[in-house]
């Protein structure tokens, strides 16, 4: 009997609102238990764009010198002859660029090391200070962050660049450089994964370890610096999903020149 009442009243109200009787009830958005996207680079084109500003100033070349670098084409370490490229920024941050040999001149080699360095200028100075090199191949591999360093492979660059997610992929890979090894394991990080629903994407919950920050930053970049780029839905989803992922990286104070 009792809990017919209580269907009876909930009716009763339902009837009211549809007839404007009173204000519509208030639905609480479903509860996030998923990951919901399988890899953050894809979640908008628009995070960077080529036309934001750069702090890329100039290059200069240093001739070619005996470079070690990793190659996921054999998945291993090479030692090349490498072009060598010195790369500044107008924050005052600086990194080798190093092209590999197989492109057949420094002419060439400039032209690749140019427009990477200006693309990498585009990501704030807290995901580029802990960048010393950056490693240029042929080939259509993945990218890659850590060592401090950035790998680059054109072939997949250019696929990158057609799915207008070229800066996007950077951020993920420069957060491995500058931000995983002060991050990924501070107490106050981890409280915070385990706080928060679930992870952002099924790639950070598989390598929770090695890929949470990575996939996290771009999602907090979206909202706290681009929400004009990213539809309401999307920013909600990442607020519901990482509200104490948000909280840790609001707190740390990151350098987000010239995002910001």
């Amino acid at each position: 009997m009792k809990r017919a009442v209580e269907l009876s009243a909930v009716l009763f109200s339902l009837l009211l609102w549809s007839c404007g009787g009173e204000d519509a009830p208030t639905v609480p958005p479903p509860a996030v238990t998923l990951p919901p996207f399988g890899g953050t680079i894809f979640i908008d084109p628009n995070i960077i764009t080529s036309s934001d500003p750069t702090t890329f100033q100039d290059l200069s070349f240093a001739g070619q010198g005996s470079r070690t670098m990793f190659d996921r084409r054999v998945d291993g370490w090479i030692t090349v002859d490498a072009y060598l490229f010195n790369a500044s920024f107008d924050d005052g941050l600086a990194a080798e660029i190093q092209v590999n040999p197989e492109f057949g001149g420094p002419g060439v080699a400039l032209v690749e090391a140019e427009k990477y360095a200006e693309v990498i200028g585009r990501l704030p100075t807290a995901l580029r200070k802990d960048v010393e090199t950056v490693w240029i191949h042929k080939g259509t591999q993945p990218f890659g962050g850590g060592n401090n360093n950035l790998l680059i492979h054109i072939g997949q660059a250019d696929l990158y660049t057609a799915d207008g997610i070229l800066e996007e992929t950077f951020v993920h890979e420069a957060a491995h450089t500058s931000l995983d090894a002060a991050h990924a394991s501070a107490p106050a990080w981890l409280a915070a994964q385990s706080a928060d629903p679930t992870f952002i994407s099924t790639y950070a919950r598989d390598f929770p370890n090695r890929e949470d920050i990575a996939e996290s930053f771009l999602p907090y970049m979206a909202i706290r610096y681009r929400s004009d780029r990213i539809s309401q839905s999307i920013a909600n989803t990442i607020m519901q999903t990482m509200p104490n992922r948000i909280a840790y990286f609001d707190n740390q104070s990151f350098d987000m020149y010239p995002i910001e």
